[in-house]
């Protein structure tokens, strides 16, 4: 059984962007998992996978917004940098031995239920339609391989 289910609240209405989003809420069962088992190792593997996922994911994110001409997109990217500071910081504390794990799972949390239902929500009407084309065919395999 899962420790946290996605539910439709989280959807900005850009299904790449969606399907990119419950990669974090993965994520946030794989650490319940590691949590309850007690696997470091697997703490370990998702902190680092996040590290990927936050570049990959927000610089895919940001090409988005630029595209579709966000206006207030360097502020979220200041806000991505922030989140991405933070990921690292538990990462750092995770390999000096700290136990990061229930705070990682509550900072992902309260990430998607506050970045995704309000900064990313405000970005979906510009970036919507510049799907056409191929687009984003071609963003996610410079940005995801």
């Amino acid at each position: 059984m899962a420790y946290w289910d996605w539910d439709e609240s989280l959807e900005i209405g850009v299904p790449v962007i969606d399907m990119q989003h419950r990669q974090i809420v993965d994520y946030i069962n794989m650490l319940d998992d590691a949590m309850r088992s007690h696997d470091q190792e697997e703490v370990r593997f998702v902190i680092e996978q996040l590290i990927e996922y936050t570049m990959n994911h927000f610089s895919f994110e940001e090409t988005m917004m630029e595209h579709g001409n966000y206006p207030f997109i360097d502020t979220h990217k200041q806000v991505h940098v922030n989140f991405t500071k933070r990921i690292h910081n538990y990462h750092d504390r995770f390999k000096r031995g700290d136990d990061v794990t229930r705070a990682l799972m509550g900072d992902l949390k309260v990430w998607l239920e506050n970045h995704i239902k309000r900064d990313d929500l405000d970005y979906s009407p510009y970036v919507k339609n510049i799907g056409k084309g191929g687009w984003v065919s071609a963003a996610m395999k410079r940005f995801f391989g």
